[in-house]
């Protein structure tokens, strides 16, 4: 059985790598479109551009187990066309077959119009290697700098900034930061340790233009409000690769749509990470992890050799900012009720009527594990225990 890969990210790595441990002894194929082998992404926006990092320490795998392993890596190459009649793909001028088809195109940041400044030279994006080392020479004490967004990607880019010494605006568009993905108790408490660290928060803020002719000069606010900087770095969300997915005639729904174990509507195609959206209590998701990226992945690989096992997500996702690791467990969509572990640390326990959705954990790893350890078993400790009881174990 001859595999392809189509994405050389955390799933797809996951998935070679997978195929092989389970004996798979058949040819794999991984394309690419960075020259970069598969690399770790969250570090990008933090160690690595701090420089705490080199280059080969975000290889998911040393250089030379790929070639051990019998997985062709082809780098820097884009697919640009998936013939599924004829069972290939196109990179270049070469047409590859395959027997099996797997699509782990991950995702992309979404970008600002040009029409608003958003192409000029120094707006940066935070998502691949070459991204970061674009904008590492900017990371100067003294200089100024706008983000616009403040979302995760946003927030871990503004504390990285301040370790440098750059001065800091962060423009979110929304009444809070992370409105689309915490509660106000998580947004509030983030918020303050931004502030406390010297960045300029602010809130309800929408963006007119990136300001500028030849480069970015910094930012108009839609109340009229002049922001000067010496670059800017965007982080308003990210959009599922799926566009050679839809060219194909694949169905999408927010991303590649997959069953349960991780089939595309072409049998002969699967799909994993950022990219896939998959059922999920009774919906469809579609998840930004790396957790969700290697679990599915491995999940995939054990199907396409006949495991026939559906694909269970425990979501779980952190985020690095100064001091403080936040770690959340769960997805707390439909959310009633917030409680609150008072600290320090605090954590944030979000509840629909009697049922644990999700935890925020303000650096307690204990409340995490605890919480995470919770919502697998799908046990819902009474809130007034989670606020108040002093043993966290005694939750379980």
């Amino acid at each position: 059985m001859r595999v392809v890969i189509v994405g050389a990210g955390q799933a797809g790595a996951a998935l070679a790598a997978k195929l092989r441990s389970l004996g798979h002894d058949g040819q794999i194929t991984m394309i690419g479109a960075e020259p970069a082998p598969p690399y770790q992404r969250p570090p990008l926006s933090k160690a690595y551009l701090l420089g705490d990092m080199p280059e080969e320490r975000l290889w998911l795998r040393p250089a030379e187990f790929w070639a051990q392993n019998g997985v062709e890596l082809r780098l820097g190459q884009p697919v640009t066309a998936i013939d599924r009649a004829a069972q290939t793909v196109t990179v270049g001028e070469e047409v590859i077959p395959y027997d099996q088809l797997a699509l782990t195109t991950g995702s992309a940041p979404r970008r600002l119009p040009a029409a608003i400044g958003g192409d000029l030279p120094g707006v940066y994006t935070v998502r691949t290697l070459a991204d970061v080392d674009a904008m590492r020479a900017e990371f100067r004490d003294g200089a100024r700098a706008v983000v616009i967004g403040g979302g995760y990607i946003g927030l871990e880019a503004a504390a990285v900034a301040r370790k440098f010494g750059v001065e800091v605006t962060l423009v979110e568009a929304a009444p809070r930061i992370l409105a689309r993905v915490a509660a106000p108790e998580t947004s509030t408490f983030i918020a303050g340790l931004h502030r406390r660290h010297g960045v300029t928060v602010l809130e309800g803020a929408a963006l007119d233009r990136i300001t500028g002719t030849d480069r970015a000069t910094g930012v108009r606010l839609a109340d009229g409000q002049e922001i000067a900087a010496d670059f800017i770095i965007t982080g308003i969300g990210i959009t599922p690769g799926s566009d050679l997915a839809a060219a194909a005639g694949l169905v999408l729904d927010n991303g590649i749509a997959v069953d349960d174990r991780g089939r595309t509507s072409d049998p002969a195609i699967w799909s994993a990470g950022d990219c896939a959206s998959f059922p999920y209590r009774g919906g469809r998701i579609r998840l930004e992890s790396v957790g969700n990226a290697i679990d599915q992945a491995e999940a995939v690989a054990a199907n396409m050799l006949g495991a026939d096992k559906p694909y269970t997500a425990k979501p779980w996702f952190w985020s690095d900012q100064y001091d403080l690791k936040l770690q959340i467990a769960g997805l707390n969509t439909g959310y009633d009720r917030v409680v609150t572990r008072p600290g320090p640390p605090p954590s944030f326990w979000y509840y629909r009527g009697a049922e644990l959705l999700a935890i925020d954990a303000m650096g307690d790893a204990r409340a995490y594990m605890v919480g995470k350890r919770l919502i697998e078993a799908g046990k819902s400790p009474d809130p007034d225990l989670v606020a108040g009881a002093p043993d966290l174990k005694a939750l379980l």
